[in-house]
C-alpha cells in the first residue's frame, strides 16, 4: 500500500505543472493559482472532518502558519501560473527540484545553527551550475522564444526560493512539532485560500472560459495535487520516515518532462535534462546522499516539507 503511495505522489507532484499548462488555456495565471489552493484546502477541510481530527487552538501556530502558507503557498502557486505562460511544464518540472538547494541557502541565514559546510557549499555551487546549464545561455540571444522564457524561468527561481524561506521558517519556530501534520497542512492550505480569495477581486481578474479538459485539470491540481497528495506524503513519511519519503523530490522532474513532451508536444533541449541531472547531482552531494554507502546520513535538511510544498 505504501509503496503505490509513494508512486501516487510522484505522479500527481510531477503532473502539477502538466495541469496548470492546461488550466491556462483558459483561466489567467492568478485565477488558476486561487483555484489549485482553494479547491485543495478544501479537500484537506473534508479530510479533516471525515478524520475527525480537531482545529489548533494556539494562535502562536496561526500566526506561524499564516507566513508559511505565504512563502508555500500562496506565493509559489502564483508566481508557478504566471511562469508557465512562457515555460514549457517539463522545465518547470526541472527548476522545481532546486527546491533542497533553496532549503539549504534559507536555512543558513534564518536557522543560526544550521550552518553550511564544504560539503554543502560544494554542492549547492554545483546547483547553481546546473541552473545556469538550464537556463542555456548560449541560447538566449539567439533564440527569441528562448530569450521570452526568461523572466519565467527566474520566476520558477522565486518560487523555488519562497518554498525555501518557508521551510527554513517552519524549522526555525519549529511549527506544528507534536501536531498531526494533516492537521497543520489544512490549516496551512486554508490559510492561503482565505488570502488568495480576499485578493482575487483585486488580481484574478480576466476572461473566463471552461470546458471539461480545463475542468479536470483543475479539480487534479487542486484537490488531488494541492489536497489529497498532502494526506498521501504525511502517510508516507510515518510510515517510511522523512529521508526515503522525500526521495519522491527525484521523481517528480521525470514525471513532467515526460508529460509536457509526450502529451503537450513541448519541446525538449538537449540542456534542460543535463541541467536538471546537474541540479539533483548537487542536491545529493549538498544533502550527504552521494556518502551514503559509507555511512548513514541524515535526510536532507527540508526535503520532507519541501515533499509538502504544494507541487
Amino acid at each position: 500500500m505504501n509503496a503505490l503511495l509513494y508512486v501516487l505522489v510522484a505522479l500527481t507532484w510531477g503532473s502539477s505543472f502538466f495541469f496548470a499548462k492546461i488550466g491556462l488555456e483558459g483561466l489567467a495565471p492568478q485565477q488558476v493559482a486561487t483555484v489549485r489552493t482553494v479547491l485543495g484546502a478544501l479537500t484537506l477541510v473534508v479530510v479533516l472532518l471525515v478524520t475527525r481530527r480537531r482545529w489548533p487552538r494556539e494562535r502562536r501556530l496561526w500566526g506561524h502558519l499564516f507566513v508559511v502558507a505565504v512563502f508555500l503557498n500562496a506565493v509559489p502557486s502564483s508566481l508557478m501560473a504566471w511562469a508557465e505562460q512562457t515555460v514549457p511544464s517539463g522545465l518547470a518540472s526541472i527548476y522545481n527540484a532546486t527546491t533542497p538547494i533553496m532549503t539549504l541557502l534559507a536555512l543558513a541565514v534564518l536557522v543560526p545553527t544550521e550552518r553550511l559546510d564544504r560539503r554543502q557549499v560544494g554542492g549547492i555551487v554545483l546547483g547553481i551550475v546546473g541552473v545556469l546549464v538550464l537556463v542555456g545561455p548560449w541560447d538566449v540571444l539567439g533564440d527569441p522564444e528562448v530569450l521570452a522564457s526568461v523572466p519565467g524561468q527566474l520566476a520558477l527561481l522565486g518560487m523555488t526560493a519562497s518554498y525555501g524561506i518557508g521551510l527554513a521558517w517552519l524549522r526555525r519556530f519549529g511549527v506544528g512539532g507534536g501536531i498531526d501534520p494533516t492537521t497543520v497542512a489544512t490549516v496551512q492550505l486554508t490559510l492561503a485560500a482565505v488570502l488568495m480569495l480576499l485578493v482575487a477581486p483585486v488580481i484574478a481578474t480576466g476572461p473566463v472560459r471552461l470546458d471539461w479538459r480545463i475542468g479536470a485539470a483543475m479539480v487534479a491540481l487542486g484537490a488531488v495535487g494541492t489536497g489529497l497528495a498532502y494526506a498521501w506524503n504525511t502517510r508516507l513519511v510515518g510510515a517510511w520516515g522523512a529521508g526515503r519519503a522525500s526521495t519522491v523530490t527525484y521523481l517528480t522532474p521525470v514525471v513532467g518532462v515526460a508529460l509536457g513532451v509526450l502529451v503537450l508536444g513541448e519541446p525538449l533541449r538537449w540542456n534542460e535534462p543535463v541541467g536538471g541531472l546537474v541540479v539533483l547531482l548537487g542536491i545529493a552531494l549538498a544533502s550527504g546522499l552521494i556518502r551514503s554507502r559509507r555511512r548513514s546520513v541524515p535526510a536532507p535538511a527540508g526535503e520532507q516539507g519541501a515533499a509538502a510544498a504544494g507541487r
